[in-house]
This record gives C-alpha cells, structure tokens and sequence, in this order.
C-alpha cells in the first residue's frame, strides 16, 4: 500500500504536536497574530546572492493569489502547500490510492504524506525557479549563491508548511492557506486604491491609487467632466470603475453566504431537542477556486519555462506563446494557446473583442470548480455518508426520516449543493474577472469567503452577545 510507505518517513519530518487542553479563544487570536506577522516579516526580507529580478516571472499573473512575494523569502508563497493538497486529493478522489478516512491511522498517515509531498515540491519549485534562469543566469550565480538561494527557498517553504499546520491543529483559527491569501489580496486592494507612487504615463504625472488620482485629477484638471471621465475609465492603472466593482463583488459574496437549506435534525434520547443541520450554498467554500488556481499556476509555470527554452516547437506553442508586458518580462502574459484560453480576460472591452476566449475562460471555470468541489466532499470527509455517520455518532436522526435513509436524504442536498456552490463560485470568479475587479476575481473571492468564515468563527467561540467584548 502506497500510504504505507510513508510510515518510516513519518518520523523524520517536523511536525506541531496537539494541543493538550482546549486553547482558550483570546490565545487562539494571538497565534493567528504571530502566524501573520512572521508571514508578513517573510514577505518583506529579500533573498540574498540573487543578480537580477528582471527576469520573466512565470507566477507574475498569480502571485496575490499564491501569497508571494517577488524576490524575497516569500517567492514560493503557498504553492507546495496547494499542489501537494490538490494532487493528493486527486489521487485519493481517483482512488489510486487507498486511504480510509474513517481510520485515525490513515488520516495521520494521508496528512504525513501530504507534508513530505509539499516539502519535495518546494525542492522541486527551488530548483526549477534557479535553473530557469529567474534571478539570473546560473553560471553567473556560481554554485554556492545557486545552493545558498534554494536552501533559502526550502527553510521558507518548511516555515509556510508549519505555521499552516499550527492553525490547523487547533493552536490559531482557520488555516494559515486562506490567512496569507486574505491578507495579501487585502493589501493589494488597499494598495491599488490608496497607492501615494506617481507615475508618468504621457498624460502627464498621474497617481497609481484609483481613489487618489481622482482627486487629484479633479483639483488639477480644469475641465472636471473630462478629469471624471478619465478617473473612472483610465486605462493601465487601477480606476473607480475596478474599485466599485471589488466593492459589488464583495457585497454580493457576502450575500450569497446566508443562502442555505436547514434540515431539521433532533436527539433520539432527549426528548423534545430539536436543531437543524445547515447545508450552506457555498458547501466547499473557497476550496474549489484555491485547487484550481493551483492547477493552472502550475499550467502557467511549465508553459513558460518550455516557451522560453523551444519558442518553436509546435506543441510547446499550442500550450502556450507568451508575450512581455509593458513591465518588461516580469509581467509577460499569454497571448495564444492553451494558457491564453484559459486565462481571464482583462476587462470587457476584451470579453467583445475577442467572445472565443471569454467563453472558453467561463466553461474551464464552471466545469473545473464544479468537479473539484464535488471530489472535494469526498476526500475530506463531508460528504453525505460522513454527516450521516456523524448525526449518528452524535445520537441525531432526522425528523420525519428513518436512521437508514439519513445518508438518502442528505444525498439530495450535499452533492447538489457542492457542484452548484462550486459553479457559483467559479460564475463570480469570472463576473469579477469581466468587471475588471481589482486584485483578480479569484482573488477578491478567496478573501471574502476567508474574512466570511473567520467573522462566523469568531461569533461562534466568543458568543454572539459577547463577540465585540472580545476587542474591548
């Protein structure tokens, strides 16, 4: 058995212990402090014997997503942590490897070998991220800076799985993948609207931040309809336009997350309990949008190296042919092939030029969050048979049901419910997409389901009169 194999690894690898006594809510707030600011320290410190960060960047399109940072102890982010996720729960959704997950030995032994998958990749990304030439050529680097740079990468990437699995045992509250991710669309989203950095664009000194440049634009501008105009509608730089739409996004996200179905739910010993069983529209939350983002930055990362060592090899372009950005190669972005298609247009104006891709973009989207939310109820254990079994160890039938047809029942609802959340998500994700919301649909997506479910978390422990006394 290919789980077994695992076992004598087990050992070796780093691993947080659980918390012997329930962690009290105001230390769990601290952890999740701590967890964040060593992130943000991460993101800030640069790698050391590196010659050149002009190079192309094949992750340049989904670093806010990633959680990384160009040229600094961040640059892997979250992707071991995901890949390693997504292909293990592929191989277990397949069945091509057998894992129970009703057996406590079995989780411990899926969880371990999802962490030394994770270790091998950040390896591998270390690796392949010097060879490919991103921090300049490798007989410039020499063999010494090329080791010092990837065992940089390595401690970084050993560090990111740690604290993932410090919230995760219970010490902090969520997971460290969805923290890094709202903390870092959040600051792009800050960033792009409030940003003080001037640019010259031709038009003459304009600022970066949409909300700044139109004030700017309307004191400095004597024909104020036109300074509007081109506050709202200026191309290359964050406008009002991309900020009213992450604001709509936001406000309908937040909206859809009360949409449930309540089954009512009772205690076979005490008589006259009664609760219900919510089973919420967005049932995988953010889960669906994070594996395939993992999936196509992966695509993204091989097209680009493969374009840049065979430019004209047939199949190399028919997986992607990449172009440089007005950033040079550090913001190259596809422009034909399979990386292009499935890649979000820009705005609208490009969703009209070219409607091919758009509806291209849109069907990957829905069809991939719909399939990857439903193997995602099965591996990790909340799918129909498992909240039965659960209801069941918690001495719960469901009115009006039988205890056999409990798992029936819910069979109508979860499986549903977790394609269809799914293609909710991915339909939001590309609405955002098209309105040119700032910081990628995806993006704005992943963090307000996380600051959603974090905002639920802390009603739910602290009380819900008490949840302000909590700060004050």
């Amino acid at each position: 058995r290919f789980l077994s194999l695992v076992k004598p690894v087990l050992h070796v690898l780093p691993e947080v212990s659980q918390p012997e006594r329930k962690i009290p809510f105001k230390e769990k707030i601290l952890w999740t402090s701590i967890t964040l600011f060593i992130f943000l320290v991460c993101c800030q410190i640069p790698l050391y014997g590196i010659k050149t960060n002009k190079s192309s960047d094949p992750f340049y399109w989904m670093r806010v997503i990633l959680a990384s940072n160009r040229g600094t102890l961040m640059e892997l982010g979250i992707s071991p942590i995901v890949t390693s996720s997504l292909v293990m729960q592929l191989l277990a959704g397949s069945k091509i490897i057998d894992v129970d997950h009703s057996l406590k030995e079995d989780r411990a032994l899926f969880a371990g070998a999802q962490k030394l998958f994770g270790i091998l990749i950040t390896v591998g990304e270390a690796v392949a991220y010097v060879i490919s030439g991103m921090y300049g050529d490798v007989r410039e680097l020499g063999m010494g800076n090329a080791l010092l740079i990837i065992i940089q990468l390595f401690v970084a990437g050993l560090i990111v799985i740690i604290l993932d699995e410090l919230l995760q045992k219970g010490y902090g509250l969520g997971s460290g993948i969805s923290l890094f991710i709202a903390t870092n669309i959040c600051e792009t989203i800050v960033w792009k609207s409030f940003s003080p950095t001037t640019l010259n664009t031709g038009r003459g000194t304009e600022f970066e931040g949409a909300v700044i440049a139109l004030f700017h634009l309307l004191i400095t501008r004597n024909d104020k309809v036109r300074a509007l105009k081109e506050a709202f509608y200026r191309q290359n730089l964050p406008n009002i336009t991309n900020l009213m739409a992450t604001v709509l996004v936001f406000v309908f996200v937040i909206y859809f997350q009360g949409f449930r179905v309540d089954l009512p739910v009772k205690y076979r010993s005490q008589r006259g309990m009664q609760g219900s069983y919510p089973i919420k529209l967005f049932y995988t939350s953010n889960m669906p949008i994070i594996l395939q983002t993992a999936l196509v930055s992966n695509l993204y990362f091989l097209s680009q190296l493969l374009f840049k060592r065979y430019p004209g090899n047939i199949i190399v372009r028919l997986i992607g042919v990449w172009q440089d950005g007005e950033g040079g190669p550090a913001t190259s972005s596809p422009v034909a092939g399979l990386a292009y298609y499935i890649s979000p247009p820009n705005n609208l104006t490009e969703v009209t030029e070219d409607p091919l891709h758009a509806l291209i973009y849109l069907t990957f989207i829905l069809v991939s969050c719909a399939l990857f939310s439903k193997t995602w109820i099965e591996v990790s254990g909340s799918s129909a048979k498992d909240v039965a079994k659960q209801l069941r160890d918690q001495n719960m039938v469901m009115k009006g049901h039988r205890d056999s047809s409990i798992a029936h029942e819910l069979n109508r609802y979860i499986p549903t419910a977790a394609a269809f959340g799914g293609m909710c998500i991915g339909a939001l994700t590309v609405v955002a997409d098209f309105m040119g919301a700032i910081g990628s649909g995806t993006g704005i997506l992943l963090a307000v389901t996380t600051i959603y479910q974090y905002f639920e978390t802390f009603v739910k422990e602290s009380g819900q009169d008490s949840a302000m006394g909590v700060f004050f």
